[in-house]
Formats: structure tokens, C-alpha cells, sequence
């Protein structure tokens, strides 16, 4: 289960607070207090479940945390690739929080997948678009490793070099990494990927996207709604508002959908998610642009924003894990 947030401290008179999601964060004029997910955990073989863990430093920005699973001794089993941003409204969270390594032990046996949990600068120090820029370096990374060995392997990670199934190479992300994997899909459209690198498909979790028109999700907690357009504004200070392409992949300015460089896309939302009919919407949408490829959706009856952190054993946790298990390994 997630950590909960700690008590934060009454605010201070001396700075003018800019931005306050309580309990989780304070942003002031002049710097930033964080009450929840700056806990860390070192990497390590998971004793329940036998996968492993190694971190790997991938430039002066970027780092990302690996997960292999248990494989029989000896064995060169090649596996799907999860390329997975982690959420936290471009501001909180951690590739080695105790939450996200405590989930991907877990859902790295459960899925049989090698996944790469990727370290990206947070907002508000490093405002949107450093994540997008950050996440794209570690998916070169990624990707690099489909190169000829060089005689300097220093950078070569000997787990994606020895198990990783490029054929099946995924994105995916919960709340704002479900945007970064999204933007990281449309620059392969527009860009490509070295070595001739393709991405199979994307995991969208309760995918953290605004707009100014108005969806019925919005009426669940008005309050947490007007919250979260506030949060983009202080994340992403060049920000056009909430019709911005970075926050809304529907409006005019942003890439067509029908050039979503994937073939394959599964979106989870919950029932009770005030974002949920913007992660409805990417679905409907995607499905209606000419895309050729295929689309799911699931739900997550009565639950809200990234339950599965906040409750990973409850019923619809695990049938959520499973429905992108089976994703992955189609």
C-alpha cells in the first residue's frame, strides 16, 4: 500500500503560495515542499516474488529503475519491454519511491514483462516540457540497445541487451506519465526511432489530459477538477491554458490521432475518476481518427485516480494488473 502523506507544516507567512495540493505539496514563490513521494527504496531482488532490480544512469538528467523477472537459471528468454512514466502531476513521485518499486515487483511477475521505470526532473524546477524531454532521451536509451555491441559498452545495460523483445516494446504511464507516453508515441510519428525501433503499444492509465470543454467526469468533484487545471498552469508556466496540445491531444495545433505511431492502445480509467471521461474521450476519439490500429478501454467500477497505488491487493487492482498483463503478452 502507498505511503500516506506526512502532516505538512502550517504554510509560511514569509512566501507567497503559488499552487497547494494538500496533503502532497506546497508550492511557493521561491521553492517547493513536498509531503508525499520523496520516500526512497534501493533496489534489490524481491524476496516474495523473485524479480529483480538494478538502477541505471542514463545522462546527468535521467535515470530509470529495471525490473526483470524470475527466469529459469541460464535462461535467455527474451520478454516484452514496458517502457512506464510514472504520474504525480508532472511534480511528485519517483521511479524509486516505495510505491512504484513495491507495484512493478509485483506486476513485472505477474506480466512477465522487463520493465523500465524511467526517472524524469519534476516540475515546478524543471517546468514542462523537461519530462517530455528527459522521457525521450531514456526511450533513445532504450532503444540504443538494438545497435551492434560497441567496444565501449559502458551505457549498455546487459539485462535489455540480453532480454528485451523489441518486436514488443510498450509505453505506458498512470495520470500525467499516461501524457508523456502519449507525447513520446506522437514524436516517434513524427521523428522515428533509431535503429528502426517500433512501438508495438501504449498503456494509458487514468491519463491526466484537460480541455476547457466540459465533460460530465468533471461534475464528480468540482473542486478536485479546478485543482488539476491549476496544477497545469504552475507545471507548464508557457502554458496556452487547459486547450494547450500538451494538455488537450484533441484540440486544433495538436497531432492528428490517426498518426499515433503504435498499433495497439489499451485505456484504463475509474468509474469514480473526475479524469475519467477525458481517458473515455482518447478513447472514442482515437478509434473515430482513421488510426488503423486496435484500441480497448477498461474500468474500474466505484474507484477513483490511481486506486491500484493506493489499494494494490483490492479486486479491481488486481483485475486492472491483469487486464494490461494480458495486453502486453497478446
Amino acid at each position: 500500500m502507498a505511503a500516506a502523506p506526512v502532516a505538512p507544516p502550517p504554510a509560511s507567512a514569509d512566501d507567497e503560495i503559488v499552487y497547494e495540493s494538500m496533503p502532497c505539496i506546497r508550492v511557493y514563490k521561491n521553492r517547493v515542499e513536498r509531503y508525499f513521494g520523496t520516500e526512497f527504496v534501493a533496489a534489490s531482488t524481491d524476496a516474495a516474488t523473485g524479480v529483480a532490480s538494478r538502477d541505471v544512469v542514463i545522462s546527468p538528467n535521467v535515470s530509470a529503475r529495471l525490473y526483470l523477472p524470475r527466469l529459469d537459471d541460464g535462461s535467455a528468454a527474451k520478454l516484452p519491454i514496458l517502457v512506464y512514466y510514472h504520474g504525480g502531476g508532472f511534480c511528485l513521485g519517483s521511479a524509486f519511491n516505495p510505491t512504484f518499486h513495491a507495484y512493478f515487483n509485483t506486476f513485472a511477475a505477474l506480466a512477465n514483462v522487463l520493465v523500465v521505470s524511467v526517472e524524469y526532473r519534476l516540475a515546478p524546477e524543471h517546468p514542462v516540457p523537461a519530462a517530455y524531454a528527459d522521457s525521450w532521451d531514456a526511450l533513445a536509451w532504450v532503444v540504443s540497445h538494438l545497435a551492434a555491441p560497441a567496444a565501449d559498452d559502458s551505457n549498455r545495460d546487459p539485462w535489455i541487451a540480453g532480454h528485451a523483445d523489441f518486436s514488443r516494446l510498450y509505453l505506458g504511464g498512470e495520470s500525467a506519465g499516461s501524457n508523456i507516453a502519449h507525447h513520446m508515441a506522437m514524436r516517434v510519428a513524427a521523428e522515428g526511432l533509431a535503429h528502426g525501433a517500433r512501438i508495438r503499444g501504449l498503456v494509458m492509465i487514468h491519463p491526466y489530459f484537460l480541455g476547457t470543454d466540459k465533460v460530465p467526469s468533471d461534475d464528480l468533484s468540482p473542486e478536485v477538477r479546478e485543482s488539476l487545471g491549476s496544477l497545469w498552469r504552475v507545471m507548464c508556466p508557457t502554458t496556452t491554458g487547459e486547450d494547450d496540445p500538451l494538455i488537450n491531444p484533441f484540440v486544433d495545433g495538436a497531432q492528428p490521432l490517426a498518426s499515433l505511431a503504435c498499433g495497439r492502445v489499451l485505456v484504463c480509467v475509474g468509474e469514480g475518476d473526475v479524469l475519467r471521461d477525458r481517458g473515455r474521450a482518447y478513447y472514442d476519439r482515437l478509434r473515430a481518427s482513421g488510426w488503423p490500429g486496435e484500441a480497448e478501454i477498461w474500468q474500474a467500477p466505484g474507484k477513483g485516480h490511481t486506486f491500484h497505488l493506493l489499494e494494490p491487493s483490492c479486486e479491481e487492482a488486481v483485475a486492472q494488473d491483469k487486464v494490461i498483463s494480458d495486453f502486453l503478452n497478446r
